[in-house]
């Protein structure tokens, strides 16, 4: 069921970026456009090798570039752009090159909740930014951040673990700690209702 799952995922969010590629064309200056296609492309960045999803997470945010230039105080772009530069941190292996990422992440949750307050969302996000870059240094000491970040990043982080010994506890405690981040990564998940709103719905049965 879990991978009939990703694979509606993964589909409807592929229609949703050629959509978006077919709305470019047309009108290169819709921001609204721009920001659902970056969306598009960080979910189906969680599918790809690390190589290959670090790639399509540099042309989201290219596209994030894009809408932000439009439109600087575009709330939704600006929490995007934060997730986008996050989801890059915990690919990047060096401390000091991530760092750089998560300062950007920060900078761009805390203009996204300060253009909408009252978003829940935004303020969760920038909430456990601020604990992101101790838990990438947690991730890569443990050797989790492939499984983490690889194909079918929702699930991997909490199926992946020593069960045995005296680290159990210590594994437990991680794991708890990347549920915290797991929240912060799928709430792009958000982003199928706001897709929904934008990309033709499939003809009901």
């Amino acid at each position: 069921m879990e991978m009939q799952n990703d694979f509606d995922r993964l589909m409807f969010f592929e229609h949703a970026r050629r959509s978006a590629e077919v709305a470019y064309e047309k009108n290169p200056l819709d921001s609204e456009n721009l920001t659902r296609w970056a969306g598009a492309l960080l979910e189906l960045s969680t599918f790809q090798s690390v190589q290959d999803s670090k790639l399509m997470i540099k042309d989201a945010i290219s596209k994030l570039d894009e809408a932000l230039a439009i439109d600087p105080k575009k709330h939704d772009a600006l929490w995007c752009m934060g997730n986008a530069q996050t989801s890059y941190a915990f690919l990047t292996p060096d401390k000091d090159e991530a760092k750089g990422y998560f300062d950007s992440a920060y900078d761009f949750f805390e203009q996204a909740v300060n253009e909408e307050p009252e978003n829940e969302l935004y303020r969760k996000s920038f909430e456990v930014a601020t604990k992101a870059p101790e838990l990438h240094s947690e991730l890569h000491k443990q050797g989790f951040s492939q499984q983490a970040m690889g194909p079918g990043a929702g699930g991997g982080p909490s199926t992946s673990s020593s069960v045995k010994g005296p680290k159990t506890q210590k594994s437990s405690d991680l794991k708890y700690d990347i549920f915290g981040w797991v929240i912060l990564a799928v709430t792009i998940v958000a982003w199928v209702g706001f897709a929904k709103a934008n990309v033709p719905s499939p003809p009901p049965r």
